[in-house]
Formats: C-alpha cells, sequence, structure tokens
C-alpha cells in the first residue's frame, strides 16, 4: 500500500480521530455577538469551509463567508467569528487574513497543525485546534470539517446534529467500502486519456470543487466543473463545440428538485449528442453530509486509481513548490 493510498484509507478514522479531538476542545465565549462568520483558507484547507458553508445555510441565522484569497470582506468587524484553517499553519494567503483580523478587531479561531498560525494564536491568547500534521493538506479533510462544525455548534450558531451525522457518514463508508472502490475504479477508468467535466447540483458544487481538486491533485488530471441549473443558462451553449475528448460525471443525488431532474436528462442528452463519454454516479446516505462524503471518499479512491493508471506519483506537488520558491524571492 502506497503513501497516498493509507492516507485515503485513513479517512474513517481520521473522522473518528476528528470527532474526539472536538469533543475535547472547549471555545472561549466571544467578547461581542457574532453577526458574521468568515472562514479563510487555501487548498486542502480552505475545502472544509465550502463544504461546511453548504451543510449548514439553512440553519444558519447569520451570513458565513469564505475566503480564498489574502484579504478580508469590509464588513469583517468585532462582531466577526473568523475562522483560520491552515493545515501547515503557514499559508501566507490565510495569514495575512489573520493579521487583517487583528487589526479588524475580529474573533479569532485556527485550525492548525502548528506553523505560524498556532504562534499567533499563542501570542495573541486566541483560540485554536491543533489537528496531527505532517501529511499534505488534501488528506486532512476530515479534520476541518469536523472542528469546523464543532466550532459553530459550540457558538450556539447551529446545534449539535451535525456533528452526529459525521459519525452516520463514516459508518456508511464503512459499510460500503467495497462498493465504493468499484466505483472509482470504473470512474478511473473512465477518465483516463480524456478532459474530466463534472456536474452536479448547486447543492453539491463543494463537492464538485473537491473532486476536481483530487483530480488536479492526485491524478494530474485537468477537469472542470459546474452546477445544474446554472450551467443550462451558459455552459449548455458550449457544448456546441464538444467531442469525444470530454468524459462527463452526472454526480446525482436523491430527493432532486423534479425540474432539475428534468434538467438533468436534457443535459445529458445534449452531451451524448456530441460524442462526449458520460457516466453516472448516484449517491448513498440519509442526510445531506452523509451523501456528501460518500462522493467525497469514492472521487478519493477515483483519484489515486486514476494516478495508478497514469503512472503518475499521487504524492507529487513539484508545480506548486516551484511557484512558492518563486514567490518567495518576490519582493
Amino acid at each position: 500500500m502506497n503513501t497516498m493510498e493509507k492516507l485515503i484509507a485513513a479517512f474513517t478514522g481520521n473522522l473518528s480521530e476528528a470527532l474526539l479531538i472536538a469533543k475535547a476542545k472547549t471555545y472561549s465565549k466571544p467578547k461581542h455577538e457574532i453577526k458574521y462568520i468568515v472562514v479563510c483558507g487555501m487548498g486542502g484547507s480552505g475545502i472544509g469551509g465550502k463544504i461546511v458553508q453548504k451543510w449548514v445555510e439553512n440553519e444558519l441565522t447569520i451570513p458565513m463567508t469564505v475566503v480564498h484569497a489574502y484579504s478580508l470582506p469590509n464588513f469583517v468587524n468585532e462582531n466577526t467569528l473568523v475562522i483560520a484553517s491552515s493545515y501547515s499553519g503557514n499559508t501566507e494567503e490565510t495569514l495575512s487574513c489573520v493579521a487583517e483580523a487583528i487589526e479588524k478587531n475580529a474573533n479569532i479561531i485556527g485550525i492548525t497543525s502548528g506553523g505560524r498560525l498556532a504562534e499567533i494564536c499563542d501570542e495573541n491568547s486566541f483560540d485554536s485546534v491543533i489537528v496531527p500534521g505532517g501529511n499534505p493538506p488534501r488528506t486532512a479533510l476530515a479534520y476541518s470539517i469536523v472542528q469546523l462544525l464543532s466550532i459553530l455548534s459550540q457558538m450556539g450558531l447551529i446545534s449539535h446534529n451535525c456533528l452526529v451525522e459525521i459519525e452516520k457518514a463514516r459508518e456508511l463508508i464503512v459499510l460500503n467500502e467495497s462498493e465504493i472502490k468499484l466505483k472509482a475504479r470504473q470512474m478511473a477508468e473512465f477518465l483516463v486519456g480524456k478532459v474530466g467535466v463534472l456536474y452536479g447540483t448547486t447543492s453539491f458544487e463543494p463537492m464538485l470543487v473537491r473532486a476536481r481538486q483530487q483530480f488536479n491533485e492526485n491524478g494530474k488530471l485537468l477537469c472542470w466543473h459546474h452546477t445544474i441549473p446554472e450551467m443550462n443558462h451558459n455552459e449548455l451553449v458550449g457544448w456546441g463545440g464538444g467531442d469525444d475528448r470530454f468524459a462527463t460525471i452526472f454526480f446525482v443525488e436523491e430527493n432532486m428538485h423534479p425540474r432539475n431532474k428534468r434538467r438533468l436528462e436534457i443535459s445529458k442528452d445534449v452531451v451524448l449528442k456530441k460524442g462526449a463519454s458520460l457516466m453516472e454516479v448516484s449517491t448513498k446516505g440519509n442526510s445531506f453530509i452523509e451523501q456528501t462524503l460518500y462522493f467525497i471518499n469514492i472521487v478519493d479512491w477515483a483519484s489515486l486509481y486514476l494516478s495508478e493508471l497514469k503512472e503518475v506519483d499521487p504524492i507529487d506537488i513539484e508545480i506548486i513548490d516551484y511557484l512558492k520558491n518563486e514567490l518567495a524571492n518576490f519582493k
């Protein structure tokens, strides 16, 4: 078993460990009423914010924003909860946001394995939660999503039910391991030699972003994603130039809006008429969280199997290391 295979196989164990970490951590009561939530993070650390934002949007009574940039929205102030998620603790964009959050007197909490973010939290007596480190950030998703949910729950912004659903999702993945890996192998074989196109409904867009990231980093595959119904208002026209270069995956969930279901069927027909390959994957689970993590686990395995078929190293991110080195020399 190679390193990435071990890390993907550890996902359910990571969920269990993350829940234990969350249970043991208590956060300070904010000095000011929380009226806004901002999660700052990039790449494998930032995607957890997008996923959680979608999970809780129908429960929150205040706005939640996810920032993948160097600066914060202008509305951030002492009534804002700023959660900085940086697995290494040294992500320069996230640290820039933290510095700005300090100036704005925001309530700051860090999620990290250490690094400069942990130091800043210690120096300023900010709450932080330390998660196990030393692995690629994209393999630490379990820790970020669980800690985010725990923070929001402890702040009284959401119920504790989301953490219960995480445990149910873990059980679902364990029970369906063989089926998940079979679907993942089929997906990998489907994508070899093609340009990947990933579609699902708006509710699952964060999962689609995660899927794209995993195929990019682990599988060294260029691909894109879009959502229904929005893609019906623009990208569907682009399929006028579609052909057999493209491998299109439709991620289908239960309880889809009837009109979205019809849109999906029409969109599939358009894609097939252009000669593109088409694959449909249906989710499992009784809750939104279960369904999302089920999809995510399939894609994680598919990205690994794709790397094996392409004979590339799923761990390697040489081009990102090059970019960071170039930025280090930029003044």
